[in-house]
């Protein structure tokens, strides 16, 4: 009897331990809170999904939440001489080197480029398919200025985009303050992101200055056609840069800085690539790793990791 009595609580006692293993009594660890990374960007990125394409493997890899302010170049540099981002990533050098020279960013590096191109209605109204962009743009505005069938809509907005149309009409020998804003009804500015200026020059059936990216992008939905893609000044690098801690303490530094080296690194390199050839036939963006002579910058400018 004493014998039963004894096997009776041991087998109660292995099954209270068996429910206690079954219901979790183990306490799980805390899950680790994600950290939140802010980034300033041109429109072009973010109109052509290549920044969430890459933000989802960033964002996997750092256990972090990746939000994205989407601006022209202006827009954002302005973000980040608030301190209101921890990353920019924009595409204008010489308001890049005053930003850096003046103390609110650090640490640029080169992770793209591709072209600007000059789209416009297939009819080509004002005659300047093949020609180099300051000709172009000279034409645009002598017949726009004479037909008012002949129409250039502007970005008008601070951007990258816009400071490479304003370098295009000096270029062409044009003061742009006096000589083309406001001369007449042929010149429109949009004020608006690449995309959304592409979808107003194409309702008007006018010419516009675009990234290739986001027109390829766009192009589905679009009745405009590639008119001029040649010229050196037709160039478009793209950088990311941290914001200074040293003047805003409260940015997320450091993983500003792990950004800035994902965008370097060879995989994601490899994804800059490669994005958009399945769907375009091409890529959006070219990989600044193995061109950096062709473009213009440094070999550390797009492969030295911040330490």
């Amino acid at each position: 009897m004493q014998r039963r009595t004894i096997f009776a609580v041991a087998a109660v006692m292995v099954a209270f331990l068996l429910i206690c293993g079954c219901t979790g009594t183990t306490t799980d660890p805390t899950p680790v809170e994600k950290q939140q990374l802010r980034i300033a960007t041109t429109t072009s990125l973010d109109d052509t999904k290549l920044l969430n394409h890459l933000s989802s493997i960033f964002e996997e890899q750092h256990n972090a939440e990746v939000l994205i302010i989407s601006a022209g170049t202006g827009k954002a540099l302005e973000y980040g001489q608030r301190g209101d981002v921890d990353v920019l990533m924009v595409h204008d050098r010489a308001r890049e080197d005053t930003f850096l020279a003046d103390g609110y960013g650090i640490n640029r590096r080169v992770f793209a480029y591709n072209f600007f191109i000059l789209v416009g209605p297939e009819s080509d109204p004002a005659g300047i398919k093949g020609m180099k962009p300051e000709e172009a743009f000279t034409t645009i505005r002598e017949k726009g200025m004479a037909d008012k069938n002949i129409v250039f809509v502007s970005r008008g907005d601070a951007s990258g985009t816009h400071s490479k149309e304003q370098a295009i009409w000096k270029g062409a020998g044009f003061d742009y303050a006096k000589d083309i804003q406001g001369s007449g009804d042929w010149y429109i500015e949009a004020g608006t992101g690449m995309g959304a200026t592409l979808t107003m020059a194409n309702e008007k059936e006018a010419y516009t200055l675009s990234d290739i990216g986001t027109y390829l992008a766009y192009k589905g939905d679009l009745d405009l056609v590639t008119l001029v893609d040649e010229g050196d000044i037709l160039l478009n690098v793209y950088c990311a840069m941290q914001i200074n801690p040293e003047k805003y303490p409260d940015i997320n530094s450091e993983l500003a800085k792990d950004w800035v080296n994902f965008m370097i690194s060879d995989e994601t390199q490899k994804e800059i690539a490669s994005f958009g050839v399945d769907k375009y036939g091409q890529p959006l963006f070219y990989a600044a790793q193995n061109d950096w002579a062709e473009i213009g910058v440094t070999e550390a400018e797009v492969s030295v990791p911040i330490a």
